[in-house]
C-alpha cells in the first residue's frame, strides 16, 4: 500500500515500491555466486543511460580494494552499472586491486560497456582471499536476472549477518515532473558513526550535475547514516553511491541556488534516513532501536556530539537490554561527549513509541520516576531517549540498538 509522507517543510514524498529499480531506466538482480554457501552473494544494478555518480566512502585508515577502484572510476563523476558481492570484503589481499579491476571488467563485457562505467563493492570477511571465479560463474545468470521491475534480489545479495533486506523508495514532483527515488542498503555489525561496515546504493532519474550531487550526498550522509552505531567499531569497506541518470527529464540542476535542489536534497535525507534507521536497528543481536533527540541545544555541532554519544555507550546499550533505567550511564555518556554545554540545566526523557514517557533526570540531577512504568517502555521495541539542553534552538537525531549476549555469540565465530 502507498504511504503519503509529509516532510517538515511541506514538500510531499510518497513512499512506492522497487527500491533501485524504482527510478526509470534502472534494472538491478541478484544470485548466488558461490561467496556464501547458500544465500544470494552477488547483486547487479544497472542504469541503462549513463549516470551522473557520487560516493561517501569509510574513514578507516585501511580500505578494501574495491573502494580503490571505484574512487579511480568515479572521477569523472560518471558511472552505469554497480556490482557486488557479499560474503567476501577483498580487504588486506595482495592482489586485491587486480580482481576488482578484472570484475569491473567481466561486468563492461557483459554489458556492453566500458569497464571504467562500472563501480564495485565487497563485504564480509576482511583478509580473506578471493578468487575471481565466483565472479565469473555467477555473470551470465547476473545479468540474464537483471529486472526492472523489484530490486529486491539485488538487496538480498548484499547482506553479510543481516536479517533482513533495507530499502526505501520515494516518488514526489519537481517543476510539474515526477521524479523517483531508491535505495538499498546492508549493515548489522561493525557499524559506528562516520560510516560503518554499511553499503547503501542509491538511485533516481533525476537530472544532476556531478559535482553537485557529490556535495548534496555528503551532506546528507552527515545527518543519515554517520548518525548510527552499533557497536563502535568503523569497518574498512564502507561506501554510500548514488546514480542519478536523468530518466525522469527534468531541468538539469546546475546550481546550489534552485529550489529544486532542496526538494531533491529533502528526499534524498528522507530515503538515506530510512536506510540508516533500518541498520540500526538490524544490529547484530539487537532488541530495541534506541533514538536519541537532542532537543534545545546552543547549536548543531553540540547536539550531534551528544547524541552520537548516547547511543555509541555500550554502558547505555547493556542499560536498555536489561530495561535498567540507569541515570548515571545516560549522564556519564553525555559528559564524555566533545559537546560544551552546563549539565545543570538538562532533562532526560525515555519515551516508547506509543508516547507513554518518564521524566529521569531533572536539572542535571535524578529524580524520583515511576520504575515499573520505566522497565515498560525500556522493553519496547524501539525506545527513544530524549534530552533538552535548554540552551538554544538546535537538535539532532542518532540510532543505535542494545547490546545483547546474541552480539558476542555473533561475533566470537564471525570468521569461524
Amino acid at each position: 500500500m502507498e504511504t503519503l509522507i509529509k516532510h517538515k517543510k511541506e514538500n510531499q514524498f510518497k513512499l512506492i515500491q522497487g527500491n533501485v529499480c524504482a527510478p526509470q531506466g534502472f534494472m538491478a538482480s541478484g544470485v548466488h555466486a558461490g561467496f556464501k554457501k547458500k544465500r544470494k552473494d552477488l547483486a547487479l544494478i544497472y542504469s541503462k543511460t549513463i549516470s551522473s555518480t557520487a560516493s561517501v566512502y569509510t574513514q578507516n585508515k585501511v580500505k578494501g580494494a574495491p573502494i580503490q577502484v571505484t574512487k579511480a572510476h568515479s572521477i569523472n563523476g560518471r558511472a552505469q552499472a554497480i556490482i557486488c558481492n557479499s560474503g567476501n570484503a577483498n580487504t588486506c589481499n595482495a592482489n586485491g586491486e587486480e580482481i576488482a579491476n578484472e570484475v569491473c571488467a567481466l561486468v563492461g563485457d557483459a554489458l556492453e560497456i566500458k569497464k571504467e562505467d562500472v563501480l564495485v563493492a565487497s563485504t564480509g570477511v576482511i583478509g580473506q582471499p578471493l578468487s575471481i571465479e565466483p565472479f565469473k560463474d555467477g555473470m551470465n545468470d547476473l545479468v540474464e536476472q537483471l529486472d526492472e521491475e523489484d530490486g529486491s534480489e539485488a538487496a538480498q545479495a548484499i547482506l553479510t549477518t543481516d536479517t533482513d533486506i533495507k530499502e526505501y523508495a520515494v516518488e514526489f514532483e519537481l517543476e510539474n515532473t515526477t521524479v523517483r527515488l531508491g535505495g538499498i542498503s546492508k549493515g548489522s555489525g561493525m557499524i559506528h558513526p562516520n560510516m560503518a561496515t554499511m553499503l547503501g546504493f542509491i538511485t533516481t532519474d533525476l537530472a544532476i550535475e556531478p559535482e553537485l550531487l557529490q556535495i548534496t550526498l555528503k551532506e546528507v550522509v552527515k545527518d543519515t547514516f554517520n548518525m548510527i552505531s552499533v557497536d563502535g567499531d568503523t569497518s574498512t569497506n564502507d561506501m554510500v553511491t548514488i546514480l542519478a541518470n536523468g530518466e525522469a527529464g527534468n531541468q538539469l540542476i546546475q546550481s546550489e541556488a534552485e529550489p529544486a535542489l532542496q526538494v531533491f536534497k529533502e528526499a534524498l535525507h528522507l530515503v538515506c534516513k530510512e536506510l540508516a534507521i533500518a541498520i540500526a536497528e538490524d544490529g547484530e543481536g539487537a532488541s530495541t532501536l534506541i533514538t536519541c533527540n537532542v532537543l534545545e541545544a546552543a547549536d548543531k555541532l553540540q547536539a550531534k556530539a551528544i547524541a552520537k554519544q548516547v547511543i555509541s555507550s555500550s554502558l547505555v546499550k547493556t542499560a536498555v537490554y536489561g530495561r535498567d533505567a540507569n541515570v548515571g550511564r545516560l549522564l556519564c555518556a553525555i559528559g564524555y561527549s566533545d559537546a560544551e554545554f552546563d549539565y545543570h540545566n538538562l532533562d532526560i526523557y525515555l519515551r516508547s513509541e506509543n508516547y507513554q514517557s518518564v521524566c529521569v533526570c531533572e536539572e542535571g540531577s535524578t529524580v524520583s520516576f515511576d520504575e515499573v512504568k520505566a522497565f515498560e517502555i525500556l522493553g519496547t521495541d524501539r525506545l527513544s531517549i530524549d534530552i533538552y539542553l535548554y540552551e538554544g534552538k538546535s537538535q539532532a537525531t542518532a540510532w543505535g540498538c542494545d547490546l545483547t549476549y546474541e552480539y558476542i555469540k555473533i561475533n566470537s565465530a564471525y570468521r569461524t
